[in-house]
């Protein structure tokens, strides 16, 4: 099964998309789809969209695994990401993928064994598990990489 794991956020979203078969993971690509602060809200949105449309034609992804959001005391930023997120949901459904949202702490559970794991131990896993060379960078790629490793461990007991 391929897997697009997800991290959003409206200036910068990370992506993964992973293989997974039995037990073994392969990584496909992974990265970031960036929008300028200098366009507006609006155009940010749907350059997102077209971006993450674009990787739904480039392969052929068939499992979406989403990050669900953390809040913090900066209501006009939590509602801007929430925004964004929208439309990322809104292209795996259109793309008609099966969709499944984790909290950081599924996620850093799945990964580390330990839902407060650390930025760093999360990152570490993720090398491990993908069998990489180097940590993977940036941060918002390395979760969206958690994400895709979270729902194919999770898969298998739904």
């Amino acid at each position: 099964m391929i897997i697009l794991g997800l991290d959003p956020g409206l200036a910068t979203t990370g992506f993964g998309i992973l293989e997974h078969v039995g037990s073994k993971f392969s990584l496909i690509n992974y990265g970031v789809l960036s929008t300028s602060p200098k366009i507006s809200f609006e155009k940010r949105l749907f350059t997102l969209y077209q971006d993450v449309c674009e990787l739904f034609l480039r392969y052929p992804i068939e499992h979406v695994a989403i990050e669900e959001l953390f809040f913090n005391t900066n209501t006009k930023t939590a509602m801007a990401v929430a925004q964004a997120r929208g439309v990322l949901v809104l292209a795996a459904q259109q793309h008609h993928c099966f969709l499944a949202s984790y909290t950081p702490p599924q996620i850093k559970l799945s990964i580390c064994g330990y839902g407060k794991a650390e930025k760093k131990q999360v990152q570490y896993m993720v090398k491990q598990v993908l069998n990489m060379e180097n940590i993977p960078k940036p941060d918002d790629a390395a979760d969206a990489l958690a994400a895709a490793i979270c729902y194919a461990h999770s898969y298998r007991f739904s």
